[in-house]
C-alpha cells in the first residue's frame, strides 16, 4: 500500500518519524514535503496530497500541521478527498468505517506513540458497506 505524507514546516520531525514507523509496518511511503523549519503554506501540501489520492498515486494521505485542523480543510477542497482531522483512536476507526476517509490529518503536538498509533489503526481499518452509510456518503459526495 502507497501512503502519502506531508506537514507544513512545523511538523518536519513528526512527519520524519512516522515515515520511518510506517515503513517498518511494510508500507512505501511517499514524502510530499516540506522538509525544512522555514515557513511554508500548507494549503500547497495539502492539496497535493489530495490530488494524489485523488489520482489513485497513492491509496492514503497523512497530513500533519499545527493542529491538523487547517490541513483538513485546504485538502477536503480537492474533489473526491475525504480528509478527517483525527485526535484518537476511536475518531481514527470510525472516521474509516462510516466516512471512508482516505486522508488522516493530524497535530504534530501530539506525543510520536499516539501519533503512530492513530495512524495504524487509521490504516488497517475497512470501510463499512452498510447501506446506511453508502447513503450518507452519496448524500455528501453529491452536494454542490
Amino acid at each position: 500500500m502507497k501512503v502519502g505524507i506531508a506537514t507544513d514546516h512545523r511538523g518536519v520531525e513528526v512527519k520524519q518519524k512516522l515515515t520511518k514507523y510506517l515503513a517498518e509496518l511494510g508500507y512505501t511511503v511517499i514524502n510530499y514535503g516540506t522538509d525544512t523549519e522555514d515557513a511554508v503554506d500548507y494549503p500547497e501540501y495539502a492539496f497535493k496530497i489530495g490530488e494524489e489520492v485523488v489520482k489513485k498515486t497513492i491509496d492514503f494521505g497523512i497530513l500533519i500541521c499545527g493542529t491538523g485542523i487547517g490541513m483538513s480543510m485546504a485538502c477536503n477542497k480537492v474533489k473526491g478527498v475525504r480528509c478527517a482531522k483525527v485526535s484518537n483512536t476511536y475518531e481514527a476507526e470510525m472516521t474509516r468505517i462510516d466516512n471512508d476517509a482516505n486522508v488522516l490529518s493530524l497535530s504534530y503536538k501530539d506525543p510520536i506513540e499516539k501519533l503512530e498509533e492513530i495512524t495504524r489503526i487509521f490504516l488497517t481499518t475497512e470501510t463499512s458497506d452498510h447501506e446506511r452509510h453508502v447513503r450518507r456518503r452519496g448524500l455528501v459526495d453529491d452536494y454542490k
